[in-house]
């Protein structure tokens, strides 16, 4: 924790100064004795209150004032978050397989709301931008911190005939290298540094298919870990067959029925090359994620932000301090009138001396 105006904390100096005070009216007070005749009459008058509770009121104000008095200084506390340089790219499957039924209320429609909680939560910090793929693969929204934007272009995804893994990473590559000048674009001549160590970009791949168009995956593997650029890999949906049903927003066109409620197609088993998907993330520096539903793919995507580059910012928190100083004070104060008024409740036929 650090301070944006320490000479405040000066302010201290005046609590010993106080509890100098007090001390010197306690013994002045101890010198002005009364005599009585009668012990039992000073104690039904005292009222039995403990020693410990009559000090309770003074401790408490003195911690209030010492809190605001810290409060004074600015206090700020120093917190990890990810770099606004970072750039994430969602790179994510369109193709016909996203439209089974084994994660409700299909793969795809439970992808966009994945990737919508995960673009929301990020508002503030690093760059996102979205890929998608089928049998070829489009920049859909470039790197941006716009959330609006980016949830924008994940509404209504289409899907498509094809999975083309790797074009979606050579893709991601490409937009990534159009704003951050420390990544070379694909096809560029790049010498592979392992002591360079990482970029602040990574790669997201969310696929449910193995690929079976464009460019070999291992081989766009390589042109990021060349770069320096982590990908990061998620196997999606489960080994149980399941209808395929998507609304006529999510129809790409490829064969099978399409009625006027969008697309349906047969019950079948579509799984993600989970091997190829491991060695991309090995690769890369990056790594694997198993998700068998929506919570398990937002619990992947939760984690991603860990893995970037993290930079620290500095948080003002003098209002927690004051907040609690006040409070302090507040109940010091109540529990001194609180005893005080139960002290003055005497007993019956007890006069004052």
């Amino acid at each position: 924790m650090s301070f944006s105006w320490p000479w405040a904390l000066l302010t201290l100096a005046v609590l010993p100064l106080i509890a100098a005070a007090w001390w010197l009216t306690r013994r002045g007070r101890r010198r002005a004795a009364v005599r009585v005749t009668s012990i039992a009459l000073v104690r039904a008058a005292a009222g039995g209150r403990p020693r410990w509770r009559r000090r309770i009121p003074a401790a408490l104000l003195a911690l209030g004032l010492a809190v605001l008095a810290t409060g004074a200084a600015r206090p700020q506390a120093t917190v990890p978050v990810a770099s606004s340089s970072a750039i994430i790219m969602l790179t994510l499957d369109v193709s016909g397989s996203m439209c089974s039924t084994d994660v409700k209320p299909n793969r795809i429609t439970a992808a966009e709301q994945a990737a919508g909680d995960f673009i929301k939560s990020q508002t503030g910090g690093p760059r996102i931008g979205i890929v998608i793929f089928a049998g070829d693969a489009y920049i859909l929204v470039p790197p941006t911190t716009n959330t609006q934007l980016l949830l924008g272009g994940l509404d209504g995804l289409t899907t498509a005939a094809g999975t083309a893994i790797g074009e979606g990473i050579l893709t991601s590559l490409d937009s990534i290298a159009r704003v951050d000048p420390m990544v070379a674009p694909t096809g560029a001549t790049v010498k592979h540094n392992p002591d360079a160590g990482y970029a602040d970009d990574v790669i997201v791949v969310l696929t449910d298919g193995s690929n079976n168009r464009g460019a070999d995956p291992q081989a766009a593997a390589r042109e990021a870990a060349a770069r320096g650029v982590r990908v990061f890999t998620i196997g999606y949906g489960t080994s149980r067959p399941a209808p395929l049903a998507c609304s006529p927003a999510q129809f790409g066109g490829f064969g099978a029925f399409q009625g006027g409620s969008g697309f349906t197609g047969s019950a079948g088993e579509f799984n993600a090359d989970y091997n190829a998907l491991q060695n991309i993330s090995r690769a890369t520096g990056g790594k694997f994620y198993r998700a068998q539903d929506a919570k398990e793919l937002s619990s992947a995507l939760s984690r991603l932000p860990d893995a970037l580059t993290i930079v620290f910012r500095h948080i003002d928190i003098a209002s927690w301090f004051a907040g609690a100083g006040g409070l302090l004070i507040a109940i010091a104060m109540l529990l001194s009138l609180w005893w005080n008024r139960s002290r003055q409740a005497r007993p019956a036929g007890v006069t004052d001396l």
